[in-house]
This record gives C-alpha cells, structure tokens and sequence, in this order.
C-alpha cells in the first residue's frame, strides 16, 4: 500500500481503479436486509448492543456548560428506573465542550464513556489547515477520547485527493497527546458528508482514502445537510472495511451519523453491520450510531420488553 500513497497522481490511479459500484445491487441488497425481523430475547440483546453503540451528541451553536452536563448525566445513566440499561459510548460536542463533558462524566459515574469531538472547522470543513489542527489538538488537551474531523469535499471533488490524504494525516498527528502528558492518541473518525459526495462511486474512494490515511472510523455524514446516514451508503462503507481488512490485516470502525432516531433503524442497521463483516463489528469498539434522539425511542421499547406495555416519551427525559 506505501506504492499507492507515494504521489498524488498513485493515489489518483488506484482509487479510481476500484471496481465500480453497481447501484441497483447494493441497493437492493440494503432493502432485503432491511426488512430482516428480530424477535424477543435476539431482539432484547440488539436494543441494549445499540444503545452501547450511541455516540449521544449535542451539536448546536445553543450548547450551554448544563445542557452537556445534563447530556452526561443521562449517557451515563440513560434509565434510572432500570439499573441494567447499558451506557451510551460517547458524549459528542465541540471542542470548546469537551473538557465540561469529561468532568461531567468522571463526576457522574460515566467515567468509561468516551468524550468525541468535532473539530476541523465542523460541519463545513472550510477553514486553513493550521486553523483546523489547532481546533484539534484544542479538544486533545481538553481531554477528548476522539475526533471526528470532516474532509474537504470540496478538494475531494475537483480530484485533489492528494490534498485530502495530508489533511487527514496532518490531523491523525494532532490527535497525539501533548508531550509529556501521556496517554494513548484520541482516535480519529473521519466524515464524509455522503449527500455532498453524490455517487456511490465517491463514497467507496473517499472510504479507502481515509482508511490508507489512518482513519480509524469512517463516518457518513455530519448530520447537517438533507442526506445524511442510509443504509445503502453505510454498507458500501462496511464492504470498504471489511476488503481493507483483508488487504492491511487493519481493522477500521464505521458510524452511521443523522436520521437514525428509532429502534426499527437501528435493529436495521445492526442487521447489515452482522450480515456484511459479522461479529467481529459488533461491538462499540467498531461500530457507532451518531445520534441525539435515538436513544430515547431504544429505551421506550426496552421498557416495552421488560413491562409488556409501551411507556411513552413522557417516561424518558428530554436530555
């Protein structure tokens, strides 16, 4: 893989001989698996997989120091009437909010939770590269577990993936701890923005451009624009993973992030995640929903297959 990344025109060959993606397949594949049933006790276990899985995110200009504080309170205990209900693995805000959320989380029992967050001129990516890797290593030395930064579509899209390659590289060393501090390197989920890329095509090289770049989650979308996370895009993403395993012998992470807001979707999801690359993605470690509103629809059914009665929004709480 080093011949392929030794020069901009390599990189250029090599992803634009990737195999093509036929459309009307993957699609039709992601529409068979999404009608796919899980009943009672497999059903039980995917709902409490996909809460673990949850990246709880809070990404407004309106964030407030007690709305993330309430936002860890309630990753770190999602259902107080029911001890057993799993922790979220991440809290996600910006940068200048990671430090209040890791002091939230190691108050509040939520000390194994990772705190994610958006950095390199999020969601639009359109800043210099020293801008976007002091906004970096700013949510490094807040303590943040993870970054998830956005590729510059627009340099993606006029063919400048070489310039895509460095500014992923760039911030994969900024996620390294400031010396002397030590501890392991946040890691580093890279953004898409799938709606943006247009074409299946697109997804696919921008998949393996970030994955040859170090990226150790790939990730659809921002969830700020109108298309983000489907489950066509997120399966090409999973087929991507699964052949660079098998080519690197590295295993990459996939998130899903925007529109995923109920249990049917996520059971969906869980469902390509097992029939595309298997157990071994299930698990947080690998695999992530980006998502604000999701949880409270997982907790609703949990507490409809623990009671026998469906409790209703009022019985979960808002943050």
């Amino acid at each position: 893989m080093a011949d392929v990344t030794s020069s901009d025109s390599a990189l250029r060959r090599y992803l634009h001989g990737l195999p093509g993606v036929d459309t009307v397949g993957l699609e039709a594949r992601a529409a068979t698996l999404g009608t796919r049933s899980i009943k009672t006790t497999a059903k039980a276990y995917a709902i409490d997989l996909a809460i673990s899985m949850i990246d709880l995110t809070t990404l407004e200009g309106s964030d407030t120091p007690g709305k993330v504080r309430s936002l860890c309170a309630k990753g770190s205990n999602p259902d107080p009437s029911d001890r057993t209900t799993p922790q979220v693995a991440a809290i996600c805000v910006y940068s200048d909010m990671a430090a209040t959320a890791k002091q939230a989380l190691s108050a509040g029992g939520g000390a194994g939770i990772k705190v994610a967050s958006v950095a390199t001129a999020f969601p639009s990516g359109r800043a210099a590269l020293s801008v976007k890797l002091a906004d970096t290593r700013e949510a490094v030395a807040a303590g943040a577990d993870e970054i998830d930064m956005v590729i510059d579509r627009g340099a993606f899209l006029s063919g400048r993936y070489g310039k895509v390659f460095e500014e992923i590289q760039a911030v994969k060393e900024a996620c390294k701890r400031p010396s002397g501090s030590g501890g392991e390197p946040a890691h580093l989920k890279v953004i898409f923005e799938n709606g943006e890329l247009s074409t299946y095509d697109n997804i696919r090289r921008a998949s393996w451009l970030a994955m040859l770049a170090g990226a150790d989650f790939i990730k659809t979308s921002t969830g700020k624009v109108a298309v983000n996370a489907t489950l066509p895009n997120t399966l090409l993403m999973l087929e991507a993973v699964r052949d660079f395993r098998a080519a690197t012998g590295t295993q990459i992470g996939v998130k899903p992030a925007g529109g995923i807001r109920n249990a049917k979707d996520a059971l969906r999801y869980l469902v390509v995640v097992n029939e595309t690359v298997g157990s071994d993605w299930l698990s947080p470690d690998w695999f992530r929903f980006g998502a604000s509103s999701l949880l409270n629809d997982l907790l609703m059914q949990r507490q409809k297959l623990s009671t026998g009665r469906y409790s209703g929004p009022d019985y979960v709480t808002v943050d």
